[in-house]
């Protein structure tokens, strides 16, 4: 595919400040300073060190069910903004997206025309991922003409971990193309890469912008889009509209999400909202 020169663009992912932060790590350094008069016996030790191991391993392999991933879902205290959250999510679909890639734009690469399309297909759909193996759930939020979809669901282990390397390559194969509408007009698909909060076992952060038309007139959607695996499962974030993306509340529903889908896989309650502080 013949494309134009465009510099590689990693957007930054600015940080909520104060009360998104939800990370509790715990440190190590109490243990390594202990005075030798405090030293626990060494079974006390052993167990200590096998306690977080346990954990890791319990919510690894846990079971998500559809309990779970109802509850694992984030609340409108979890996201920035004036986020309303909606009972029709699962009905959205956007127009926008909706289009056939133009494959002969695709000189040399025709595979490349194929992810791309399933990108499209993915964001219309609202299945990026795929077609989730077991339990799932999701929720969406509107703030003015821009929408937020927030999906849990456990999927099948080499099928995501596939999905996660598709997802990861579109910026370079689906970098910029172009796409034809259902009523024949002419679409231009842009993909870069973004960055995500450090959470989960594996991310990856895109932004989507599709130039084209809505009722006769020139129309930019774009959407910013945060994946989380854990384990088996997944967090998948869409986010933006026609007024742009919606970055910053990606980042929060990925930090404050990928907590509660732990706890739920460790079998905690995840806090009903973000501390302060923490």
């Amino acid at each position: 595919m013949t494309r134009p020169f465009r510099p590689a663009r990693v957007v930054a992912a600015p940080l909520a400040v104060g009360a998104l932060l939800a990370t509790g790590a715990c440190s190590n350094g109490d243990d390594e300073t202990a005075s030798p008069q405090t030293t626990a016996s060494p079974a006390a030790a052993t167990s200590r060190a096998a306690a977080p191991a346990a954990r890791a391993t319990s919510s690894a392999s846990a079971t998500l069910t559809e309990a779970g991933a109802k509850t694992a879902l984030i609340t409108e205290a979890d996201i920035e903004g004036d986020w309303q959250q909606v009972d029709d999510a699962d009905k959205w679909k956007d127009d926008l997206v909706a289009g056939k890639v133009d494959v002969d734009a695709f000189l040399t690469a025709k595979a490349d025309a194929a992810d791309c399309q399933r990108l499209l297909d993915g964001l219309y759909s609202e299945d990026l991922l795929g077609k989730p193996s077991g339990a799932s759930a999701l929720t969406g939020f509107e703030e003015g003409d821009s929408r937020l979809l927030y999906q849990v669901a456990a999927y099948d282990k080499k099928a995501l971990d596939d999905s996660m390397k598709w997802l990861t390559s579109l910026p370079d194969t689906c970098d910029q193309f172009t796409a034809t509408d259902p009523q024949g007009g002419t679409r231009t698909v842009q993909v870069i890469e973004t960055s995500l909060p450090k959470e989960g076992d594996a991310r990856q952060g895109l932004e989507v912008t599709v130039q084209g038309s809505a009722d006769g007139q020139p129309t930019t959607l774009t959407l910013d889009v945060g994946v989380v695996r854990v384990g088996n499962d997944a967090i998948t974030v869409t986010a933006g509209g026609p007024d742009g993306g919606a970055q910053d509340s990606v980042n929060a529903a990925v930090q404050q999400g990928t907590e509660r889908l732990k706890d739920v896989l460790a079998g905690r309650t995840p806090p009903a909202s973000p501390t302060a502080g923490d």
